[in-house]
């Protein structure tokens, strides 16, 4: 089971002739960051909120969105007019004489955004207000993690391809591996006749030198890890754990280790080749595993 760290979930609920709406999108991100965007009546709820949201979605930059619409119409807007004209009087008949009269045009919008000139008409949240606000970001919680379970389905199957591919490519190194060999000895022994004459050189030190040399080309220590790491990486992207994309990009990162190090010691360009297309695949698990929660 993977999931994905994006997606997209929205749920409503009417009760009482209000109607409750949650919104909660995830983003790409390597620390996970939660933002509650809602009115001043659930700032007092908003921890509660965000437990509620991390014990699921764990992993990613998320936005949640709630908004209370009242349908009763107990919720709409009120001015206070009262204050309105004894504020707006006041500034008129004191002030009329030294202001511009653009300025004086533009008295009342300024005075609207004056503290208690509006009240919102939401009134404070009651109880069955902030258990309908829970349940609703709930249902959001479970739409949006239905959508990341179908997207990580997808990915895993991605993942799943290349890694075996990689694998498949292992088989081709231990071939060319066996002719590098034969051919590096041939060709240090065409050299050594060619400069040196093999009269005037000791077979047995010779013999040490090649073994020496050829110790340092072997690969096979190289070709056993990245197996390992491969297996351990499909082992990981099949079990049942939802959060699992910082320990597949660990595993990745070990495997690029290894692929670097057959590239170094490849010395034949069929291998170098080889090495060229595993370190294609392996790209291509990196930048999917950006986007695994």
């Amino acid at each position: 089971m993977l999931l994905s760290m994006t997606g997209y979930g929205r749920a409503t609920l009417t009760d009482g002739g209000k109607t409750y709406t949650a919104e909660l999108r995830s983003l790409n991100s390597k620390q996970t960051d939660v933002r509650i965007r809602t009115s001043h009546n659930l700032h007092a709820h908003e921890l509660e909120l965000r437990k509620l949201v991390l014990a699921e979605v764990k992993r990613g930059k998320l936005e949640l969105n709630l908004e209370l619409v009242d349908d009763g119409g107990t919720g709409k807007v009120k001015v206070d007019l009262p204050l309105l004209t004894s504020l707006s009087t006041n500034i008129y008949f004191n002030l009329n004489t030294s202001l511009p009269e653009s300025t004086l045009d533009g008295l009342v919008p300024a005075l609207l955004r004056t503290p208690g000139i509006i009240d919102s008409g939401s009134g404070e949240l009651t109880p069955e207000d902030w258990g309908n606000f829970q349940e609703v970001t709930r249902q959001c919680i479970e739409r949006l993690q239905h959508y990341r379970h179908q997207e990580g389905t997808a990915l895993a199957d991605d993942l799943r391809t290349r890694v075996r591919a990689i694998i498949d490519m292992l088989g081709e190194v231990g071939d060319y591996a066996e002719q590098r060999i034969a051919a590096v000895r041939e060709r240090m022994e065409k050299h050594l006749d060619d400069y040196m004459g093999r009269a005037n050189v000791d077979k047995n030190r010779y013999e040490q030198e090649v073994i020496f040399y050829l110790e340092k080309m072997d690969i096979h220590e190289e070709e056993v890890r990245l197996r390992q790491n491969c297996e351990y990486f499909l082992e990981i992207l099949n079990n049942d754990d939802d959060v699992k994309g910082r320990k597949l990009n660990f595993i990745s990162q070990e495997m690029g280790r290894e692929i670097n190090t057959l590239g170094a010691k490849s010395y034949s360009a069929d291998l170098q080749k080889v090495v060229v297309n595993m370190k294609e695949h392996l790209e291509m698990i990196k930048e999917q595993l950006a986007n695994v929660a």
